[in-house]
Formats: structure tokens, sequence, C-alpha cells
């Protein structure tokens, strides 16, 4: 057998590529950043050749970097920002607009007419999700509506549409793949969770030809295999999940009630309810993990859309340091915000406000505010939009869930998981590898290739680095959650 694993995760900002071992232990990793472009205020969208083509540039250069044959890779997993969209050409495989991004609030006032026209209870009940923006759906009726000639040509079944998984497996297997897996197709608000495929009725809602979509498969197994031009060997493509699902496979969260969250981009809160979906009434959304051997789990998830990239803006956006790293010794260097408050409400709040029209907003500032205060209040600000996501999830549940796992690339920040351990007043588990999101896929891939004969075998592979306790006491707790959910109010319907 085959002794790596390639895993490729096509992130929001940046395309990489982690080659792991047997043991699911880190050989090399590559990656490389690629544009945003914003058209428009609250607009958000990638070149998806731009995706491809970098995606495909790391995974070649994290195999020269551990000096690893392409010939002795045994199967590659994929995993990926969820709800984007790509529309491409049946015909020539080339894009007619460019991805449309999850964080893209063009479409709010379409969501806005659907809830007034009554369609929310319907969709959630179908596809456990809440009308936003935030999910596909609305985005590809846009496309269809807005690109010259795209409506007529997908009536004629010319037009391919598929999330960021679909895409770039189409375009490493040549075209001779166009597949999705179940947690990607969870995520388009035009998939039936209940009867797990695309939903007739929905499709005639969006106006959306189902001759544009693809085929949903399991999240393990095969859903193709490289062209040979491109590594020289074919690779079977053998894992798929999107980023968050991927994330809480690769923390192990196999059982009922198990709960992660992660820190990327945007934040995200899981919680696997196993094989049955629970359905929320207050902002959760109810979505698949995962499908394996036939089995299908579930999870309820809290979205947050701002959270690593309000440090992405602190020092692209406005320059107030240089890289994302110095965050936390520039929050370190005071005692305290000094009563400043961050809301990352760029592209409007997701769990559990769901307010499209949100803005972002400092608040508290003095004469006695410096660039550290405020570089503090955005690390506090990842903490307790985790800690209104966790509060929904207890309360939905009714029961306190006592310890939390943690990932993505702002959970190396020690002081973001000292602050969130005290506004939760819960244990943080920092895994030992903290890029789970990626392990995740590699973990699925290497599953259905053999490598691993039951999750309980990934299992033993998993290492916890650290364990953060709370310390602080109920009063200060209660008094910073409260001027957080102040300085919120100020921010929500701003731009309406």
């Amino acid at each position: 057998m085959k002794r790596y694993i390639i895993a490729l995760d096509a992130g929001t900002t940046s395309s990489r590529c982690i080659v792991f071992d047997r043991t699911l232990r880190i050989v090399s990793v590559a990656q490389k950043e690629f544009p945003q472009i914003f058209p428009k205020d609250g607009w958000v969208e990638h070149d998806p050749d731009d995706i491809y083509f970098t995606q495909l540039e790391v995974a070649k250069a994290a195999l020269e970097k551990a000096r690893i044959s392409p010939s002795e890779v045994e199967a590659i997993g994929i995993t990926n920002q969820r709800e984007t969209v790509i529309v491409w050409d049946k015909n020539t495989g080339k894009p007619i607009y460019n991805a449309i991004v999850w964080q893209c609030r063009r479409t709010a006032e379409a969501c806005e007419k659907l809830r007034n026209d009554g369609c929310e209870e319907l969709i959630r009940k179908k596809t456990g999700l809440v009308i936003d923006s935030y999910f596909s759906a609305t985005k590809i009726k846009w496309i269809l509506d807005n690109v010259q000639g795209a409506r007529e040509k997908a009536e004629r079944g010319e037009l391919l549409f598929g999330t960021v998984d679909c895409w770039l497996i189409y375009n490493l297997t040549g075209g001779a793949s166009h597949v999705t897996d179940v947690s990607n197709a969870s995520r388009t608000m035009l998939f039936n969770i209940n009867t797990m495929s695309w939903d007739e009725e929905l499709l005639a809602l969006f106006g959306i030809p189902s001759s544009m979509l693809p085929t949903v498969l399991p999240s393990c197994g095969l859903f193709g295999h490289t062209d040979p031009s491109l590594f020289g060997v074919p690779i079977a493509i053998s894992g798929v999940a999107g980023d968050q699902q991927s994330a809480l496979f690769g923390q192990c969260c196999f059982s009922k009630g198990d709960v992660k969250n992660t820190y990327g981009t945007g934040g995200f809160m899981l919680m696997n309810t196993g094989d049955t979906p629970i359905f929320s009434d207050n902002g959760l959304l109810t979505t698949v993990g995962w499908t394996i051997n036939g089995k299908t789990s579930y999870v309820l998830e809290g979205s947050v859309f701002i959270c690593g990239a309000a440090i992405q803006w602190l020092r692209d956006g406005i320059g107030i340091i240089d890289k994302a790293y110095e965050s936390e010794a520039c929050a370190l260097s005071v005692e305290s915000t000094g009563g400043v408050y961050f809301v990352p409400a760029f592209v409007g709040l997701g769990a559990p406000y769901w307010d499209p029209y949100a803005r972002g907003a400092i608040l508290g500032i003095t004469r006695g505010t410096t660039r550290a205060h405020i570089v503090r209040a955005a690390v506090e600000a990842m903490a307790f939009q985790t800690y209104d996501v966790i509060k929904l999830m207890e309360d939905e549940l009714g029961c306190r869930i006592n310890d939390l796992r943690v990932d993505g690339g702002a959970c190396a920040n020690n002081f973001l998981l000292s602050f969130q351990a005290d506004i939760l007043d819960k244990k943080i588990i920092r895994p030992e590898c903290i890029e789970t999101t990626a392990l995740g896929a590699a973990a699925l891939a290497g599953l259905a290739v053999g490598y691993f004969s039951s999750t309980e075998d990934i299992k033993k592979n998993i290492a916890v680095s650290r364990i953060f306790e709370p310390n602080i006491d109920d009063v200060s707790r209660s008094s910073k959650i409260d001027l957080w959910h102040k300085a919120v109010s100020r921010a929500l319907s701003f731009a309406e």
C-alpha cells in the first residue's frame, strides 16, 4: 500500500495542500493566497481559475517539498469553502462568471422577498437552513438572471453548476466527473436533507434547471481519478467534505453531542447530532455532516461570517499590524481593551442574529485608545461571537456543553483560547494538529482506500496539545458579555 494521502484545502483566501502519512502526521505543507475581488459594497468574488490553478500549484509544490513521487500517493481528499458558486460552460469547461463567494451579500434583497413570500418554513424543513444570501441557491439564480444568455444556455442543458469541491474535481479529472458530496450539497439550499436528494420544488422556486446540478455522492468513496497529465499518474479522489464538516471529522467528533469550533476566515461551531436531523427554531442550521457506508451523520451549526478575517483586515485593510500572528503579542501588550468593543460585521452577522444589513463597528474609543486596544478587541470579538453561538446551541438542546474542541489558524493564538475559556466558562481543547480541516479530508480519503478500518482506528492517531481552563469570576464575565451585546445592538440593521 502506498504511504501518503494528499489533502487539498481550498479555503476562502488561499489554497493549501498538506501531505499526510499513514498515521495522519503532516509531512509537508504548501500554501498560496489568491486575490479577493470586491466589485461593490458587500459583494465578494473569486476568479475560478485562480482557485484551481493555485490548488494544483500547491499540490505539486507540497510533493516536491517532501521529495515524494506522485506514484507514492494513494489518494486525494478535498475540503473546501462551502456555498461558493461557480457556473461554467459544459462544452468549453470555462466559467461564465466569477465565483460568487459565500460571504457575498448581493442577494440579500432577494432573500428578504422569499421571506416575505412565506418561503421560510418550506426551505427550513427541507434543507435545515435559514433563508440567507450566504447559501448557494440565490447566487446561482443571480448568475442566470444577470449574465447575458446564461438562462437560455442553462435551459438548453449547456451550463454546469458546482461548489468549489465540484469545480476542483471536474478540472482535476479532465472534465470526467461532475460530482459533489452530501455535505456540500446540503449547503446549497436546493438539497433535501430528509430524502438526501436534489429537491424539485426548490429547483422550481429558484428557477434552476436540474441539468446544471452535479451527482451527489457519499463523503467517503471514489469521486474519480486525476487526469494522468497533471501528476504523471492517475490518483484516486476518495474523500470530500465541506470545510466545517471536514474539521468536525478531523476532530474525531464521531459521537452524538461532540462539538467543535473552527476559527478560520469565519467561525463555525458544529455539533454531531447523530443519525437524525434536529431542526432549530432559533437560527441554528441543520445540515449533513457526512455519509459513510450508507450511514449519514447530521449536525447542528452556528455560523459566524467574520472571524480570522477581522485580523486579516487589521493587516491588509488599515495596516495596524504587519503579520496576522502579531495580533497575540499586540493584544497582550495591554491589560484590557480599555472599554473598546469591535463588532466585525463586515458582511452582516450570522447566528444568532442573521442580519445581512449589520455592519462593522468599533465602539468605546477614547483619546486613550491605542492600536493595541483595537487589536485586542478584534481578538476578543472572535470569542464573544463564539459565546453567542454556543449559548444558542445550549438553549436549543436544553443542556450544558462542558468543553469545546477548537481548530483553525487563529487557535494558535493562546490569548484567544484563554479568553475563550473565560467567556464560555468551559474547558477549551486544542489538538496537536490544528489543521483539522485538511486532516478530516485526509482521514475520509484514507478510510475509503483502507488505510483505516474504522473511525476508531482514525481516533488513535489524534493527540491533544493543550487544554485551557477558565480563570475569571462570574461578575466580570457577565459584565463583558453585556457590553458586547450592547455593542452588537449598535451595529444591527445599519445598512438597511
